[in-house]
């Protein structure tokens, strides 16, 4: 988990007496070990911030705010007036209570998707 470097002793039998014979790893247990360490890689995967293709797929399929009446400039947003829908072109669902009772900064057509700077 973040390193980069294993030191171990290797020896070639430890019928071979030295001062680090009873703990170095013999030819075929050193194999074993880095069959281990290429596995442990391999489950730990790779860090990415990045989204994936099938994230940013999956991701239009979520809900989002939207318009669902007309709403004037300087109208209080209700749960008349929207909605959290599909697709995930507006705001999150989680701001839905931030943005009741906050009024409309323009004129917002029924069926578009909620911004931030539609509020005001």
């Amino acid at each position: 988990m973040g390193a980069s470097v294993i030191e171990k002793h290797f020896c070639l039998s430890r019928k071979i007496k030295s001062p680090d014979s009873s703990f170095s790893m013999e030819p075929e247990e050193f194999r074993k070990m880095v069959e281990d360490v290429r596995a442990a890689e391999k489950s730990i995967g790779k860090i990415s911030y990045s989204i994936s293709e099938n994230e940013a797929i999956s991701r239009s399929h979520r809900r989002s705010i939207f318009v669902v009446k007309d709403i004037k400039k300087g109208e209080a947003f209700t749960e008349e007036n929207i909605k959290v829908i599909r697709p995930a072109d507006g705001l999150e669902p989680k701001y839905f209570e931030q943005v009741l009772n906050r009024k409309a900064s323009e004129d917002i057509e029924r069926g578009t998707p909620l911004k931030w700077t539609m509020i005001s």
